[in-house]
């Protein structure tokens, strides 16, 4: 072998070596500068705005949001799968070993179809609906319709918001049709003249000026609005959290503390949500 082919040969294993040094540095990195959240659907499209605005000032993160329900972001935290879950809930007693960092707020609406000429109902009618106790909208003054009811799958954190308000006990409710996320049961609703069913305020009114055959009707005689949220006089309203477990990352915490500073009050206000009290 020829001293230029040694020397050939030379440069060429040098030259792999520093690929693949870039390339592990590249993957350490990568990993190093990752951020995953993951859970409530209500959530998931204010914290991908908020993630775009962050990577855009923080070059070196990159910030996947999943959904899966509230119920998902809780597990995903407490077992290391995601750093920061979404829920759009407060925390429970005896969700103690999870922390909250509050986001926003935002109320759980009642709607209808755009052409049922109820403009209200009551917390008792409500009930009695979900009871089967009312089964045609005549008895509200609406068309001679049987109510087709659509409820919300188990783990969606709207659903324990309504069961809460309610006094409802889940396996009493015999629904027509289950749901999962908000635009889902926004759907549904849509597509039936005679159904009813409760999502997130912000979602349908950006859902209504989109042009959804939807409406929010009053509750007990308060106007399910994000006005009405933000004054604190609908009834039926939640916190949206980002929520942790355990000792956290210096990444987890510098966007934690982004998200909850009041450089993202527009892309809150701009999904319908109500920024919190500063």
């Amino acid at each position: 072998m020829t001293a230029r082919t040694l020397t050939l040969l030379a440069i060429l294993a040098a030259a792999a070596a520093a690929i693949f040094f870039f390339q592990s540095s590249s993957s350490e990195d990568g990993e190093k500068t990752r951020l995953t959240l993951t859970g409530s659907s209500t959530i998931a499209p204010l914290a991908l705005e908020i993630a775009k605005r962050y990577e855009e000032q923080n070059g070196t993160v990159r910030i996947d949001v999943e959904t899966g329900g509230s119920s998902r972001g809780m597990a995903d935290a407490r077992k290391g799968l995601a750093d920061i879950g979404m829920v759009s809930r407060s925390l429970k007693a005896d969700e103690a070993d999870l922390t909250g960092h509050l986001l926003a707020r935002d109320g759980v609406g009642i709607i209808v179809h755009a052409s049922n000429p109820i403009e209200a109902i009551t917390g008792a009618e409500v009930v009695s609906i979900y009871k089967r106790e009312i089964t045609s909208w005549e008895v509200l003054g609406g068309p001679d319709a049987g109510i087709i009811l659509i409820h919300k799958a188990e783990g969606r954190s709207t659903l324990e918001v309504f069961l809460d308000h309610f006094k409802l006990d889940n396996p009493s409710i015999t629904p027509d049709v289950i749901v999962g996320d908000n635009e889902q049961g926004i759907k549904t609703v849509a597509a039936n003249p005679s159904g009813i069913g409760y999502v997130s305020i912000g979602t349908a009114e950006v859902a209504i000026e989109n042009g959804a055959a939807i409406k929010l009707v009053k509750l007990d005689g308060v106007e399910a609005s994000t006005a009405t949220v933000a004054d604190g006089s609908f009834p039926m309203a939640r916190e949206l959290n980002l929520v942790t477990h355990g000792d956290i990352s210096e990444k987890a915490a510098a966007f934690l503390a982004f998200a909850q500073s009041a450089e993202v009050d527009d892309l809150i206000k701009g999904q319908s949500f109500v920024p919190p009290r500063r």
